[in-house]
């Protein structure tokens, strides 16, 4: 057996403890304990694995470290023999039958996280630290905030749920409704860390893309009857199925316009499409339902030339209804150069350009119109000022090309 390197190490890691995290959160009922002790379990897989090699079972061998490990630190500390005796009975018993309509640690602690005593911000951040494995300095730019700011978030919440006593489990049916937008908030913002990382040598994290769409099944198993589920899900799907088109063979980003549709995988855009019908039968438009129906457009067009981009205007309007921030402003206004008006589309970009300063596609998309208009040394100027911004290697690249003389571009 080869012995994985460091690296493997956590990247194997950063795959399973979330899992192992809700687990142990079921099982203590404490979430610092459970924190904790994955933690301790991630240093012990990084001094035997690499000797040893990786276990049969990465993700069990995680948890049930993860698992002694609590236990041994229950054990020593004497004042807390009441939890000790808990958790061994939590342990050791039967569990009851779950009274839920899905089965799921991690859909029960993200639910856990998005309580309502919480602010909604603090349970977003939380689910991204427990469930996806997220450090600190990347939550922290997904909320475009300090890292010291979004330490100060976490640590507020997890004290929270302890002081309000919060119930780790699903909520009963009728409180699901009111729980809904934070738990697709937590799982879209999973799915766009992985399709977009906010840091790291790879622009793509296969695993949380993945993570995101069982999380994002799972709800939509658990709530059939709400669209906007559907609607994340569809939306995931199809977004997803462009991410092997996303980087050339040289790992070099492609733009949507330049990709090889080719290479776009089908089934997921078939899964994508066909709850998009049926969420059109269901006539109760949504944000994640329009941002599905927007990339559905995109799956359809044969070339990017045939993309009805009307059309991706029209529903970027319905959008900008339901959701009126800046950031969708700036997808729209690309959609809007796409159907032929440049100089409209850099008025609206211009207009939010004080919103979204520290936004990288901000400025990326800004220079792309301005080179378009000819406006050569100011396009330069929006890429030198995305390129600050960039925190993956494949953006990096994107944008030193982007930023090369147009005759020397590709060689």
């Amino acid at each position: 057996m080869t012995a994985p390197a460091a690296a493997e190490v956590e990247a194997t890691f950063r795959a399973e403890s979330g899992r192992a995290v809700a687990t142990l959160t079921r099982l203590f009922r404490d979430l610092d304990v459970a924190e904790e002790a994955v933690q301790e379990a991630f240093l012990q897989a990084l001094r035997t694995w690499p000797e040893r090699g990786l276990p049969p079972n990465p993700g069990a061998w995680i948890t049930t470290t993860a698992r002694n490990r609590a236990l041994d630190r229950l054990r020593r500390e004497s004042s807390r023999d009441r939890r000790q005796t808990e958790a061994h009975a939590v342990l050791t018993a039967d569990e009851p039958p779950e009274l839920q309509p899905v089965v799921d640690d991690q859909l029960r602690l993200i639910f856990t996280c998005c309580h309502p005593a919480l602010a909604e911000a603090a349970r977003i951040a939380l689910t991204l630290r427990l469930i996806a494995g997220l450090q600190t300095p990347e939550i922290a730019a997904a909320f475009l905030v300090p890292e010291a700011t979004m330490a100060q978030r976490l640590v507020r919440a997890k004290k929270k749920i302890k002081a309000a006593n919060i119930p780790y489990r699903v909520p009963e049916a009728a409180e699901l409704p009111d729980r809904l937008r934070p738990v697709l908030h937590v799982i879209y913002l999973v799915f766009t860390e992985g399709h977009r990382a906010s840091s790291g040598a790879d622009l793509v994290r296969a695993d949380l893309c993945d993570e995101a769409i069982r999380l994002a099944r799972l709800l939509a198993e658990l709530m059939p009857d709400e669209p906007e589920a559907l609607g994340l899900l569809a939306l995931l799907l199809l977004t997803d199925a462009r991410r092997d088109a996303r980087l050339d063979d040289a790992g070099d980003l492609v733009r949507l316009g330049d990709q090889d549709r080719t290479r776009w995988d089908r089934a997921e855009i078939a899964e994508g499409h066909d709850i998009v019908r049926q969420l059109l039968r269901r006539n109760q438009p949504g944000p994640y339902q329009l941002q599905a129906a927007i990339a559905a457009v995109h799956a359809d067009a044969p070339t990017p030339e045939e993309t009805a981009w009307d059309q991706v205007v029209a529903l970027y309007d319905q959008l900008l209804a339901q959701l009126p921030s800046p950031v969708v402003r700036l997808n729209r206004a690309v959609a809007v150069a796409e159907a032929g008006d440049v100089s409209g589309a850099l008025a609206e970009v211009d207009a939010v350009a004080g919103d979204l300063d520290g936004y990288l596609p901000l400025h990326a998309a800004r220079g792309d119109l301005l080179a378009r208009l000819g406006r050569a040394e100011e396009a330069r100027t929006a890429f030198r000022a995305a390129r600050a911004l960039a925190t993956t290697d494949a953006e990096r690249r994107f944008l030193d090309e982007r930023l090369r003389p147009e005759g020397e571009r590709g060689r």
